[in-house]
């Protein structure tokens, strides 16, 4: 037997969701306001979460790159150099990210397959 949503339901299901979000955004302003200085390791985890998620989006941006078959991987080599020398010279994540994948669209078109 099928159970039909209702509007009631849909509704409820948005506050709910919306409520939490808003509680779960807020919540590390209300526990780390009032001038107290957070744990040590909260700000450990403040400088290395960045490099753990770069790196962790550059090996699934990898993951799937084919050296074995024309173009052995090279339009994704070189964008991610790209991204890297940008990233040293210009020191701004989203000049380094918009860099590196305008060359590596760039060189999927170019490259002969």
């Amino acid at each position: 037997m099928l159970h039909r949503v209702t509007d009631l339901q849909i509704l409820l299901s948005i506050l709910i969701a919306s409520a939490v979000t808003i509680a779960v955004r807020a919540l590390p302003f209300a526990v780390f306001s009032g001038g107290c200085q957070p744990h040590p390791f909260v700000v450990w985890l403040g400088r290395q979460l960045p490099r753990a998620v770069m790196t962790m989006l550059v090996i699934y941006c990898l993951k799937d790159v084919n050296l074995t078959e024309a173009p052995h991987g090279l339009p994704a080599l070189i964008a991610v150099a790209v991204t890297a020398a940008l990233h040293v010279w210009k020191r701004q994540m989203i000049v380094s990210i918009f860099g590196g994948t305008a060359v590596y669209m760039l060189l999927l078109r170019l490259l002969p397959v």
